[in-house]
């Protein structure tokens, strides 16, 4: 078999298909075959050349969702807002449509303490340095005043990543939203005023539109 020139533009068709098919059929109905079919001239074997599961292929499409639309850098540099602001600025833009659609709350990680441990130590790296930042910026703008900015930037990604996850903690919507109201008082009392009245109202619109399946 001839050799692949062109292997970035492989993968970038793999995740491209993979992502349209994981937002139309949902992770866990989505096959690799599936994944194959829709691209339409690469086999099973070249699939998996790149990818040695669909896992690895679900990975994949959200580290690039995340670099591709990195909301942190879109709140870098902008000086009409404090640090708290850039905080729920971020937050905001993470409940968009395909976020939300593909966030990995929406991957049934209990089933793979593999995928656990993978979306812990990614958020870690990934979220956390970047949560410290906005905390300290506001720190030195005045609009948040704590005494524990970094635990705070790693409880953010930690009640994110599991707590506030339905296929982690099975929840109703009801509850979940009462666990944002819960997670507003703790930041609130560590000194970052996060979840306000708006806030709730954006996290109410968000938990409806989560599908009936990842609720119980």
């Amino acid at each position: 078999m001839a050799r692949n020139r062109y292997p970035e533009e492989t993968v970038e068709k793999i995740l491209t298909a993979a992502r349209q098919l994981f937002l139309e059929k949902g992770y866990e109905k989505t096959t690799i075959q599936d994944i194959v079919d829709r691209l339409g001239g690469l086999t099973r074997g070249a699939v998996y050349h790149h990818f040695k599961s669909k896992e690895e292929i679900m990975d994949a499409v959200t580290e690039k969702m995340f670099w591709d639309n990195n909301p942190f850098e879109k709140v870098r540099g902008r000086e009409d807002l404090t640090g708290l602001e850039k905080m729920k600025e971020v937050i905001r833009l993470t409940q968009e449509p395909d976020w939300s659609s593909l966030g990995r709350q929406s991957m049934p990680i209990l089933k793979n303490p593999k995928l656990l441990a993978r979306a812990i130590e990614d958020n870690q790296r990934i979220a956390t340095p970047r949560w410290l930042e906005l905390i300290e910026e506001g720190m030195a703008d005045g609009s948040i005043r704590t005494e524990y900015p970094r635990e705070v930037a790693e409880l953010l990604t930690l009640l994110d990543t599991i707590w506030m996850a339905p296929t982690v903690f099975p929840a109703t919507r009801e509850e979940v939203l009462h666990k944002f109201r819960c997670v507003g008082e703790i930041f609130a009392n560590l000194g970052v005023p996060l979840i306000d009245g708006e806030m709730l109202e954006m996290a109410d619109r968000y938990f409806q539109l989560l599908p009936p399946e990842l609720m119980q």
